[in-house]
């Protein structure tokens, strides 16, 4: 009987959030090792289901790195990073788009249906949903940045009842141009300013933002991110995570949460519970 009483009172500790974010839009970028373990994948789906079912709107902004440099390896393609940044030559994106239009957006999609709810997927290319130039064509081909962004596509497939999950390639103005390769967290930002979403959240492979002791930071606010960031207690791949947060909260985003998406259903603890899970980044 104790444990069935605790099940109720989890749910009740959870009404009031679902209350607050009901009909809110949410956008999740996917990717770290939630992405590669098959346990985690279920609980991913289950997690998205749930608010799905419940009044929410997520919408999922995928990564893929690591599938993309095992393809190239496979094929033997030299992967090159400069900064942390892929170059994306014209025989990369090909591959690029392959696995992150093709393989990993429609299992997301499979995984999603499959735990009952109803998914769509698309690529930034669709509808021109994403719009880009590159970066740096010199030094880094085909990897681009986002110019604009036209959530018709999305707002349609939200009002009829799905869950977008979108690649993170994006279209150009060129006839006969590949599109370009997009950084997912800089796609999960843009995404999250355009559709006007309640919050944005980040699944990464460590707790959330650390101090120098590596202890968990649950609150943030700008100002104290960016000092963060200039004494060298923000550094390297939790540098564009953060930028990717401030982005969207001076996009008029509310909230931008960093989590750890190795913990089971971190997606629900840090939604449906007054803690969290990981750091909770605000203006």
């Amino acid at each position: 009987m104790k444990s069935k009483i605790d099940v109720v009172k989890t749910l009740l500790d959870a009404l009031p959030f679902i209350k607050k974010f009901s009909n809110e839009k949410i956008v999740i970028k996917y990717g770290g090792s939630a992405q590669t373990s098959d346990t985690l994948k279920q609980q991913f789906a289950q997690d998205i289901v749930l608010l799905h079912t419940v009044g929410m709107k997520p919408i999922i902004v995928h990564g893929g790195g690591k599938s993309i440099t095992d393809l190239l390896r496979d094929l033997g393609v030299k992967s090159k990073f400069v900064d942390g940044q892929r170059v994306t030559t014209r025989e990369v994106m090909r591959i690029a788009e392959m696995v992150l239009s093709g393989e990993i957006n429609k299992e997301i999609v499979s995984l999603l249906n499959n735990q009952g709810g109803k998914a769509i997927g698309i690529s930034g290319k669709d509808a021109n949903f994403l719009e880009a130039i590159a970066k740096d064509f010199e030094n880094f081909g085909y990897t681009g940045m986002i110019q604009n962004v036209n959530p018709e596509i999305v707002e349609n497939i939200l009002d009829d009842g799905f869950v977008p999950v979108v690649a993170p390639i994006a279209s150009a103005s060129k006839i006969g141009h590949p599109g370009f390769n997009i950084n997912a967290d800089l796609a999960a930002s843009q995404v999250a300013i355009a559709l006007n979403a309640r919050k944005v959240l980040f699944l990464t492979d460590t707790p959330g933002v650390l101090d120098q002791e590596m202890k968990l930071i649950s609150n943030l606010d700008i100002e104290q991110t960016d000092a963060l960031k200039k004494d060298g207690t923000i550094h390297g791949g939790m540098v564009p995570k953060v930028d990717a947060c401030i982005e969207a909260l001076r996009g008029g985003v509310k909230k931008a949460h960093i989590i750890d998406g190795r913990v089971e259903h971190s997606i629900l603890l840090e939604i449906l519970t007054s803690s969290g899970v990981g750091t909770c980044i605000e203006l």
